[in-house]
């Protein structure tokens, strides 16, 4: 292990402001106990090798002067060669070829932004290497750029700056227009599940550009009317009625303003140490409006958030993520248990032929600079 460096970072979970942080409202996640691991070694030669435990059998040879984008079996290999690219443009490129390698207890495209995790542990470990630092500000802003610029997925900085600014038992209050971040305490003796699809969702390849296009158009619209208006989020429903946008720029818009309006009454209710039923309202909500608005869900998202509904302690539950497959969140209280977990994992399998995955997870820390040597057990079931 000698002249290793390695670092973590968290998966996310959404908990309220879907699809909301490029349309420039505030957004809630959570940072888990799920990490990605990355473990950096230098070499004299100006070689490249990366290497991640989810494709054992993909493994990228290349060179440092060599940072192109990969295709078909080796796209995995995107997301640490746009942190590369990325530290090269801002000139903290490491001198000298190097290995990485990468391992994760995420489940992949579950909606726990696990390229977000692998981004971020990425950077840690190579700016080691390369004799420099970042803030967590300017680390997820960085990652961010990989993502926008170099693997193709238009998302804002939802993903990144809650993997960088997670706190124990916390969830992550994000101003995606001023880009600010701050933390609110979950409320305690509650619990964070994810009842996974086993739907594969590749977000660059599907639907989610596509309602990135579409809010754009919206705003566009909108502001024909209104010029001042700063970004969707910011819109009422007034100004979307006034101005009649077409089907489904309609239906999209209205989700922003409302989907807005949740996260701000969750803040509100937050602070004032509201019941977590009234907070879970808005969870459900949450869902109903990205299945009949965004059109971002599907039936067996439907249908896991539904028998939540009528599982004992269930507060909220949401599809949670880009959606159009993936994962959704159950927010709980400590009596729902592993029992409950299950009897809503049998009933999917009546329904859809196979088991959701179920993971239980905290609130915890995010991103950071590890020791090598460190061991870690995941908390998934």
């Amino acid at each position: 292990m000698e002249n290793c460096r390695s670092a973590e970072a968290p998966g996310r979970i959404e908990f309220l402001g879907n699809h909301i942080d490029y349309n420039g409202g505030k957004v809630l996640g959570a940072a888990i106990n799920g990490i990605v691991c990355a473990l950096a070694r230098p070499r004299k030669e100006q070689t490249i090798r990366l290497f991640s435990d989810s494709f054992e059998n993909d493994a990228v040879d290349t060179s440092i002067r060599n940072i192109s984008h990969r295709k078909r079996s080796e796209s995995w290999a995107n997301y640490p060669l746009g942190v590369l690219w990325a530290l090269k443009e801002a000139g903290l490129f490491p001198d000298s070829g190097f290995e990485l390698i990468l391992s994760t207890d995420l489940p992949l495209a579950a909606g726990l932004s696990s390229s977000a995790a692998v981004e971020l542990a990425t950077a840690l470990a190579l700016l080691q290497l390369s004799g420099h630092k970042l803030g967590k500000s300017d680390l997820a802003r960085l990652c961010r750029r990989a993502e926008n610029e170099f693997v193709g997925l238009p998302c804002g900085i939802l993903d990144q700056g809650v993997s960088a600014y997670g706190e124990k038992d916390h969830l992550v209050l994000i101003d995606c227009v001023k880009e600010s971040f701050s933390t609110l305490p979950l409320p305690k003796h509650t619990c964070l599940w994810i009842f996974d699809t086993g739907i594969k969702h590749n977000l660059v390849d599907s639907l989610y550009s596509q309602r990135h296009s579409e809010c754009k158009e919206a705003l566009e619209l909108l502001k024909k009317q209104q010029p001042s208006l700063p970004c969707l989020a910011a819109a009422s429903e007034g100004l979307l009625t006034s101005v009649h946008l077409p089907t489904p720029l309609s239906q999209r818009a209205l989700h922003v303003v409302r989907e807005t309006a949740r996260v701000e009454r969750a803040i509100k209710l937050l602070k004032d140490n509201a019941s977590p039923k009234k907070i879970g309202e808005l969870l459900f909500d949450s869902h109903a409006s990205s299945r009949d608005l965004f059109e971002n869900s599907c039936p067996e998202l439907d249908f896991l958030v539904n028998e939540l509904r009528g599982q004992p302690g269930v507060l909220g539950a949401r599809l949670t993520g880009g959606g159009f497959g993936g994962a959704a969140l159950a927010w709980t209280g400590v009596e729902f248990s592993q029992t409950e977990a299950r009897a809503t994992a049998t009933a999917f399998k009546g329904a859809f032929g196979h088991n959701p995955s179920i993971h239980r997870f905290e609130a915890s820390q995010g991103a950071r600079i590890t020791n090598p040597l460190e061991k870690r057990q995941s908390d998934s079931l």
